[in-house]
């Protein structure tokens, strides 16, 4: 079963912008802190990465949706990390390393 030329662009698509979120996971793991992380900006952007996960389902575009499940991984992983380093940091404990 050969797959489309517009199907081949979206898994590749899909899969360079769901990588982009990795070194921003990977820097706030590593260092625990997450100053410049924009809990808002996480919230809308997860809200719509969800909504596209809806809109693969109903559309039946794979590429969509498999690439926006693992996106909103990263990007929920990125908004609990931001809470709870800067849960730790207000609270005056230093982030657990």
């Amino acid at each position: 079963m050969a797959i489309a030329l517009s199907e081949l662009v979206g898994y590749v698509a899909a899969s360079l912008t769901t990588a982009a979120l990795i070194p921003q996971a990977l820097l706030i793991w590593r260092t625990r802190r997450a100053e410049g992380v924009s809990i808002g900006m996480y919230i809308v952007f997860s809200t719509g990465v969800a909504l596209w996960i809806a809109y693969g389902l109903s559309a039946r575009a794979w590429p969509v949706v498999v690439a926006n499940v693992v996106t909103l991984g990263f990007s929920l992983w990125i908004l609990a990390m931001k809470l709870r380093f800067e849960r730790a940091t207000r609270h005056g404990a230093k982030p657990m390393q």
